[in-house]
């Protein structure tokens, strides 16, 4: 089955308004495919070619020769030293879109994009299949309960029935294994977890011990939606807090994890700032943390917990698909512990977001609301409870509940 990317638009903004475009992302998201669609018969080559990685490496001006622009080049995550030829290229012709460039991301590639490509290269950052695309909806716009969003999302969306909503989270959202519903789940996540720690966590982040790692990556998904309290997750897998810090931004810089960050200025004194932290695919959190079936999930202890992760996720995919890279979103919560799930940044306004796994939504759900009215300097705009419930309905005043298939 093929899934039009939404992000498509987005890639095609940036080709002309930069010389080089790079699409980066955990593995097997779609860089690839979505690229190799854009480009079409352009030249390609990959790195992931030994002989090619090699040449890249060491004879970079050939290499470069040899591939003239326009070209696609694959994994160049492998090869950074390709970027100061590539700068060079670009100044002299001054032509848009004549570099397109996938990888994931990776601290070295990064650092040499910042340093030798700034202001030439634009950066897209491709998530994993939203719920719009799994059911081909045509709409592209970031998510935001405000009366315009919801009215126009009315127009373009598809009922998800109950009995899906499990089987989706359950499975993640890797195009390969949506689009193959006869492949074997636990089979794929083992192949990915062995391919993703021998090629991205050995090679390039020196990772020494790939037991630990793997023990680290079960507990990280098991805290999913959760306070990210590092020397706790450092204790309980025995490795030092350095280690365990490293260990954290390899999975944020490989797009596997995401930090949602709090919302605090200089006046709210009783707001905390250690973020909260998500697996960005459930399915694969699922895999890590052995909960085997969507029954299983449904009525297990972490199921708030997943259905959370979810939907932040899906946001976060509504702003990427998008092209934004700075992405508006927050959440509360003061030393009282209490908490709002989330808060989106639209202009000066933002906007209430609590997350529930029922299907009756009630006035209860929207009381910490209240909370964003007592700190200065900040306005609130109509918010929602995003939860298992059909129908978009007000609760009270501008705030209602908001289905599955608004996001």
């Amino acid at each position: 089955m093929f899934y039009k990317r939404h992000a498509y638009e987005a890639l095609g903004t940036l080709a002309k308004m930069f010389g080089a475009v790079l699409v980066t992302g955990a593995r097997q998201v779609g860089k690839t495919t979505l690229l190799k669609e854009f480009t079409g018969d352009i030249g390609y080559v990959t790195l992931d070619d030994t002989i090619q990685l090699q040449n890249a490496r060491l004879q970079s001006g050939t290499f470069l020769k040899d591939n003239p622009p326009p070209v696609f080049i694959d994994e160049v995550q492998y090869a950074p030293t390709l970027f100061p030829g590539i700068k060079i290229i670009l100044d002299e012709g001054k032509r848009k879109g004549q570099f397109f460039l996938s990888g994931s991301q990776q601290y070295e590639m990064m650092q040499n994009v910042s340093e030798s490509l700034a202001g030439r290269l634009g950066i897209l950052t491709l998530p994993g299949l939203s719920l719009r695309e799994l059911f081909g909806i045509a709409f592209r716009d970031p998510f935001v309960p405000t009366e315009h969003y919801l009215n126009a999302r009315a127009k373009k969306r598809t009922e998800i029935p109950y009995a899906e909503v499990w089987n989706i989270i359950h499975r993640g959202s890797f195009p390969e294994l949506c689009a193959n519903p006869d492949f074997d789940w636990q089979m794929f996540f083992a192949a990915y977890i062995k391919t993703y720690i021998e090629r991205d966590v050995r090679n390039l982040a020196q990772v020494g011990d790939e037991v630990k790692f793997m023990q680290f990556m079960t507990v990280i998904a098991g805290r999913t939606a959760q306070l990210l309290n590092l020397s706790s997750i450092a204790r309980e897998v025995g490795v030092s807090a350095p280690t365990a810090q490293r260990w954290l931004s390899i999975l944020v810089t490989s797009d596997l994890v995401f930090l949602l960050q709090p919302y605090h200025n200089n006046i709210t004194k009783r707001a905390i700032k250690a973020p909260k932290l998500y697996f960005l695919d459930t399915g694969l959190a699922a895999y890590l943390t052995r909960w085997n079936t969507p029954e299983v999930l449904k009525n297990g202890a972490m199921a708030g917990a997943f259905f959370e992760t979810f939907v932040v996720g899906e946001v976060i995919k509504s702003y990427r698909n998008k092209g934004v890279l700075d992405l508006p979103l927050y959440f509360y919560r003061d030393k009282d512990g209490n908490e709002i799930d989330l808060l989106i940044a639209n202009g000066d306004v933002y906007h209430p977001i609590e997350i529930k796994k029922h299907a009756d939504p009630s006035r209860s759900d929207i009381a910490r609301f209240t909370l964003i009215d007592k700190i200065p300097m900040i306005k609130r705009g109509p918010g929602g409870v995003v939860c298992l419930y059909d129908d978009l309905v007000t609760i009270q005043g501008d705030d209602k509940s908001i289905p599955l298939s608004y996001l």
